[in-house]
């Protein structure tokens, strides 16, 4: 894997950090995972997420989150796109996928992808506010995810 830069770095750090203050807040059994859990659409798709949000019972000795619910993507110059194209419609082949954010540093906003009730995705795009994230019925600001 290739070195970060540090405001990167931080993101990810800030992401890991409150979502798991929300699910403890909100007392639902899940756990964010910082990266290094990997996510398996597939036998030959796996991605390693910078944050990912499972619900439900893990393997400690396993290296993939079994029942992903939120995927979190901090973007940078060299993974944009993928994060944008690829990575987008393959996270939503997971029935379990319910979330994938992306934090856009350089242009402060997050854009939050949803998978509603009946299957279709709703995107939103902020620069401050609340994200309802349910399931599994947690809340974060989107400038909180943003930083200083």
């Amino acid at each position: 894997m290739a070195p970060e830069r540090v405001r990167h770095a931080q993101a990810k750090g800030r992401a890991y950090r409150l979502l798991g203050d929300a699910i403890a807040k909100a007392g639902v059994r899940c756990e964010a995972l910082p990266d290094g859990v990997s996510v398996e659409v597939d036998e030959h798709t796996v991605f390693e997420p910078d944050v990912v949000v499972n619900c439900g019972a893990l393997d400690l000795d396993g290296l993939a989150a079994p029942n992903p619910v939120i995927i979190v993507e901090v973007t940078s110059p060299s993974n944009s796109r993928v994060d944008l194209t690829v990575k987008f419609g393959e996270y939503f082949r997971l029935p379990s996928v319910r979330h994938y954010v992306i934090i856009q540093l350089a242009q402060r906003r997050v854009l939050h992808h949803r998978r509603t009730e009946n299957g279709t995705i709703e995107s939103t795009i902020l620069g401050s506010g609340s994200i309802l994230l349910d399931p599994p019925g947690i809340t974060v600001q989107a400038e909180d995810l943003l930083g200083p």
